[in-house]
């Protein structure tokens, strides 16, 4: 008995540590409709040397999607909103579109993507274990590990870093891969345009 004791209150603790984390993750950061960015990535693929990197521009609406460009080495646009996900490459090439309200799996993924990207700290404790760290008088840590099943399945881990802003992403995929996404120049302004617009609108 006295052993189950220790073990509901160290379990009480630790619950009680994580919300208070989240609360004070989500003070730090900006609360903003919109944000704008330049943003590299570097997938590290099991039996290669060399990391996979990629470069370019995103816009995050939150009532209406998340752009996704990619300028280097190949041109794409990935267009994500919260009932769709949909590519098209620059040169006209492979294009696909995909309908969340038919691909319950879908959703919950655009569900994360949203969560990660924005740092909806509360959105993403409904699928993972949340441990981390403060930094300095702005800065913040946090450690993601799966407690959904699905997600389970492909990741490890998440790793976030930030301050006002989400400023790296570690996904550690469960194969062996993972992939680290650095932003910068990250601003509020200006809103989307006709052709950004009509995107998300689709």
């Amino acid at each position: 008995m006295k052993a189950f004791l220790v073990l509901m209150v160290s379990l009480l603790s630790l619950s009680a540590h994580a919300a208070d984390l989240v609360k004070d993750v989500r003070a730090r950061l900006v609360d903003a409709p919109l944000v704008r960015g330049q943003f590299e990535q570097k997938k590290s693929v099991a039996g290669f040397k060399k990391p996979l990197v990629s470069k370019g521009d995103f816009l995050l609406a939150r009532d209406q999607g998340v752009l996704w460009n990619t300028r280097t080495p190949f041109a794409s646009t990935l267009t994500l909103t919260r009932k769709s996900l949909s590519a098209q490459q620059a040169t006209g090439g492979a294009a696909y579109h995909l309908d969340s309200t038919k691909e319950p799996a879908l959703a919950a993924v655009n569900e994360l993507l949203f969560a990660l990207l924005s740092g909806d700290v509360a959105a993403l404790q409904k699928r993972f274990k949340v441990e981390g760290e403060l930094v300095g008088t702005a800065g913040w840590k946090l450690e993601l590990t799966p407690t959904d099943a699905g997600l389970a399945r492909v990741f490890k881990h998440i790793h976030l870093e930030g301050d006002g802003y989400v400023r790296q992403v570690q996904l550690d995929e469960t194969r062996g891969d993972s992939s680290v996404i650095t932003f910068e120049q990250l601003a509020q302004t200006p809103p989307p345009d006709t052709t950004e617009a009509e995107r998300l609108g689709k």
